[in-house]
């Protein structure tokens, strides 16, 4: 198959993690960029990003990035571009994007001249006057940024963070892909005995779940690429069935969740069961004041309320005093807390012995991690 170039964007702080994964998919040329991962493939490897990829926000056909200070410089640079190898006569291609410092500042006009240079492109190669659009759906999205614009198809339609499990949620719910993230910063094994003791709508219970078990995230899904005649059917099913056949069914990962909220214990349950891994997940209603880090080892991740949609924020940090007393340093045990508040470490009671930055939506947290014992006491006399 032809190769060409593709592309991931995802959250900031991430780009290691989905470039990690894109590798173990077997991706060629895989590069880390600021907000994306960049790297070359063909249509399997288009199809297996997308069931595949837990942290990525989207899969893009990336067409192309040059310098772009004038209309004239952006006009001929897109219409350079090779549309037709995607795009047919009868196919839709909308045109949406976004301008961050450049000299081009004005969204709708690059639209317009985006959108004008792909016809122009277009009808010079299939000698027709006019595209009724009435076909295949293929998003033009781009992205212009300090002068320099990149083009892109989108393959994925709704964003990867719609796994398809989670028709409902509770308030202030974690998206799946920074879930699933945290899953993998916190190193969760296939055997973890694994806690959200502020779990809502299950969200981080079931992407460690299906981390765990090796569950490819977009098998209940479906994508805009599946109706492209540009891919063959069959290898939408032929990665199905790889998908499938890598599923540790036999994993002893035992996920347990608790919330103060039983309309959202019934939900989470509800969203484990439509994920595939009730049989692995467990949640019941309790206070996190009742929290005991029980058995000889264990990995607990949590999104508390922050103090923006839920709690004010002196509750907020209550909270977090809760939990200093209650996560009590132990010989295999680890805990994971996003928050966004700067006072957290002095709240919660003591230095992490990790943090990672991450993004919320729009709210910049930290990821703080505690997975040090404490030390031993010497037995030794004097």
């Amino acid at each position: 198959m032809e190769q060409f170039e593709l592309c991931c964007p995802c959250v900031l702080g991430v780009e290691g993690l989905v470039a990690n994964e894109l590798r173990r998919m077997e991706m060629q040329n895989v590069r880390p960029q600021n907000g994306k991962v960049v790297f070359s493939g063909d249509e399997r490897s288009l199809v297996r990003a997308n069931l595949s990829s837990r942290y990525s926000e989207r899969v893009q056909v990336l067409m192309g990035t040059f310098p772009s200070k004038t209309f004239d410089q952006l006009f001929e640079g897109v219409k350079a571009l090779p549309w037709e190898r995607w795009i047919g006569k009868e196919d839709a291609f909308p045109v949406k994007g976004r301008i961050l410092s450049s000299q081009l500042s004005s969204l709708p006009s690059c639209q317009k001249i985006i959108k004008k240079a792909i016809v122009e492109r277009l009808k010079s190669k299939y000698r027709v006057d006019w595209f009724h659009e009435t076909g295949t759906l293929y998003q033009i999205q781009f992205l212009l940024m300090k002068d320099q614009i990149s083009l892109m198809i989108d393959t994925s339609g709704v964003g990867l963070h719609k796994r398809g499990y989670r028709q409902n949620a509770a308030e202030a719910p974690i998206k799946e892909t920074l879930a699933a993230a945290m899953v993998d910063l916190s190193r969760v094994h296939s055997d973890a005995n694994f806690i959200d003791p502020c779990c809502g709508s299950g969200t981080i219970l079931i992407e460690a779940a299906m981390y765990a078990m090796n569950i490819a995230p977009g098998m209940q899904r479906r994508f805009s690429a599946e109706h492209w005649k540009n891919i063959d059917g069959k290898l939408w099913q032929e990665e199905r069935d790889r998908a499938r056949s890598l599923v540790l069914r036999d994993a002893a990962f035992e996920a347990h969740g608790f919330d103060i909220d039983k309309a959202a214990v019934d939900l989470a349950l509800d969203n484990a069961k439509k994920a595939g891994v009730i049989g692995h997940v467990h949640v019941e209603s309790r206070d996190l004041h009742d929290f005991q880090p029980l058995g000889d080892f264990g990995c607990v991740i949590c999104n508390p309320p922050y103090g923006e949609r839920l709690l004010d924020l002196d509750q907020a940090e209550e909270l977090y005093r809760t939990m200093g007393k209650a996560f009590v340093p132990k010989h295999g045990w680890s805990y994971g807390v996003i928050s966004p508040d700067e006072t957290f470490e002095e709240c919660f009671g003591r230095k992490a012995d990790r943090r990672r930055k991450l993004y919320n939506g729009m709210i910049k947290c930290q990821y703080y991690q505690y997975f040090r014992a404490p030390k031993e006491e010497s037995s030794s006399n004097p």
